[in-house]
């Protein structure tokens, strides 16, 4: 079996898992009476979401760890299972964040500075992990023009949990239309997939992007508009682990500015309003922060909002794996 038909196999087993595992998560969350609470300050038309069972992103995270667990085993390749070690760290964290909002019966749950320690542990240790596996070496590549610039290890280390930590973050703060941050994270995922076909040594890093991928399509089954489930904290902090370990793990930290646009605007949307505010008491440069509720308060439905920001993720994928694919060999 060669090498794309194997990320393909796993691709259709994170697909059908998901869609499986949808079957009885959805209906045992509803029992559960898992509801999302919503925000107070958030849209009035999102009030009708209150009480759809939220914590989905346990099907999708079940799922990768048996794909994760089969590639390992079949391959004699761990490196799928470590980087979902480390986005399932993320997920656990959110997990506790969602059980902890559930318990107090509104949408606040672990406090800031808790989870900003959390997260910034988890970075460290999967930075060390990587460098000590000889995966990522403290060097940042330029893409197209491909210049280096080796910076020194402890500067690196900053950099490199400082970043994760805000992609964890900025992923989790799309997550706020039906669909959207599964949608976004889809040509995100197909573009670490394809990298994982082009990298010496590191197929393990794309079978489990390719798995996210498929997996990501079997939630999308239930999440779409109008969602009957929600991934919450759980789902969309793995996700965000997901994201910025694997561009760490294939040495090329900087594909982020491309790759992630969306969450780039998402999140400098959400700071430029609440500085905004402060600086004028009172004023707002958008209608509603983060982006997507600015774009709904201007008449879009949640369908355009998704289907915009997934073409414009779409578009700074492609520029990412065209800047970088053909420094694959360069970065390794």
């Amino acid at each position: 079996m060669g090498e794309l038909e194997k990320l393909l196999l796993c691709a259709g087993l994170g697909f059908g898992l998901t869609a499986l595992l949808g079957l009885a998560v959805v209906p045992l969350l509803r029992r559960a009476k898992v509801g999302q609470a919503i925000k107070e300050d958030g849209p009035v038309w999102h009030m009708s979401k209150q009480g759809t069972p939220t914590m989905g992103g346990i099907m999708f995270i079940l799922a990768a760890a048996a794909v994760c667990a089969l590639w390992g085993v079949w391959q004699r390749d761990w490196n799928a299972m470590a980087v979902f070690g480390f986005s399932a760290i993320f997920g656990l964290i959110g997990l506790v964040d969602d059980v902890a909002k559930l318990r107090h019966h509104k949408n606040a749950g672990l406090s800031a500075p808790m989870k900003f320690l959390l997260q910034l542990s988890a970075a460290i240790l999967f930075t060390v992990l990587l460098h000590n596996l000889g995966h990522l070496s403290p060097v940042l590549t330029l893409p197209f023009a491909g210049v280096r610039w080796s910076v020194p290890w402890p500067v690196y280390m900053t950099f490199a949990a400082l970043v994760m930590v805000g992609t964890v973050n900025a992923v989790n703060l799309t997550d706020g239309v039906d669909g959207l941050s599964s949608s976004v994270t889809l040509p995100v995922m197909l573009v670490f997939a394809a990298l994982g076909l082009r990298a010496a040594g590191k197929l393990g890093f794309g079978a489990f992007a390719a798995c996210l991928l498929g997996c990501l399509v079997g939630f999308l089954l239930y999440n779409h508009h109008p969602a009957r489930v929600f991934m919450g904290d759980t789902g969309s902090l793995f996700l965000g682990g997901a994201v910025c370990g694997l561009a760490f793990a294939y040495d090329i930290p900087l594909v982020l500015i491309f790759v992630g646009i969306v969450y780039i605007a998402e999140t400098l949307s959400d700071i430029l309003q609440v500085a905004y505010f402060k600086a004028t008491h009172g004023k707002r440069i958008f209608l509603m922060a983060p982006l997507h509720h600015h774009f709904e308060k201007k008449g879009w439905g949640e369908d355009k909002v998704v289907c915009v920001f997934t073409i414009v993720s779409c578009v700074g994928c492609v520029l990412g794996f065209v800047g970088y694919v053909g420094l694959m060999d360069l970065v390794d």
